[in-house]
């Protein structure tokens, strides 16, 4: 897998055999644009793409599963519309992960609570969920996990050790806060496409079509769109024999600090 190390290397490495090639009018100079552009192509689609794992391991499906588990996730609550997601968790007696936002939990602790208690496992989301987390100093990144996490665990008793970086995207500051903090950074493999599509129909396509064992599904629980969704999702599961389960119990990994 190429990351951000590999790919800067590949680029000086690239640069000075041109470099050397152009000075002995081998080749022309102009070549010498060329690596910068593949560089920064690399680079703004690794770093946008959480599951490539660019910039840090990111696990975001079981691989090679044949168990027809799967983990749902949501992410950006909580808010009101959490409650409903949970009333239908619990009547199809599933289980899910939510990444929840610091400055959210802020507003809406009882539904944190409520989370915990009803078995869901409740991860990290930033405390701001800034667009401009990417190139947030080191020490602020770690400020946002660090409140974060303290505010899942004054509501709920425990320490969260998942992560989920806003829109999916990393870069190499937030890598290295991430190495402090040592949390395990979430993906996916199902993107439902459910902040940005209207359609219902659409955002349930899309998940059924990618539907496969171990796979990790991104939701938000803030729409009643969502909730709709969320409602023929689970009837498709159940219709198909599949578990949903979250995030820890689907890797076989710690969703909080022991």
């Amino acid at each position: 897998m190429l990351n951000h190390r590999l790919n800067t290397l590949c680029f000086a490495a690239t640069v000075i055999l041109l470099a050397v090639l152009a000075f002995t009018d081998l080749l022309s100079w102009w070549w010498l644009i060329a690596p910068p552009l593949v560089w920064l192509v690399i680079a703004v689609a690794g770093s946008g793409l959480v599951q490539s794992g660019y910039h840090i391991k990111t696990l975001y499906k079981k691989k090679g599963s044949t168990v027809k588990e799967v983990a749902i996730t949501f992410d950006d609550g909580p808010t009101p519309e959490t409650e409903k997601v949970l009333e239908l968790l619990a009547r199809y007696n599933a289980k899910a992960t939510f990444f929840c936002i610091g400055s959210q939990i802020e507003k809406y602790p009882e539904i944190v609570k409520k989370t915990a208690m009803a078995g869901h496992t409740v991860s990290n989301h930033t405390y701001t969920h800034s667009r401009q987390l990417s190139i947030f100093p080191v020490e602020k990144t770690v400020e946002e996990l660090e409140v974060t996490d303290a505010l899942v665990q004054k509501h709920t008793g425990r320490k969260p050790m998942f992560f989920r970086p806003p829109y999916g995207v990393t870069s190499p500051n937030i890598a290295k806060a991430l190495k402090q903090t040592g949390h395990y950074v979430i993906g996916w493999n199902v993107r439902s496409l459910d902040a940005v599509i209207d359609s219902e129909t659409k955002i349930f396509n899309r998940i059924k079509g990618r539907l496969a064992p171990g796979c990790i599904i991104l939701l938000h629980d803030t729409s009643q769109k969502t909730v709709n969704v969320l409602e023929q999702l689970l009837l498709l599961l159940q219709q198909q024999g599949y578990k949903a389960v979250t995030v820890d119990q689907l890797l076989d990994i710690p969703a909080y600090e022991k």
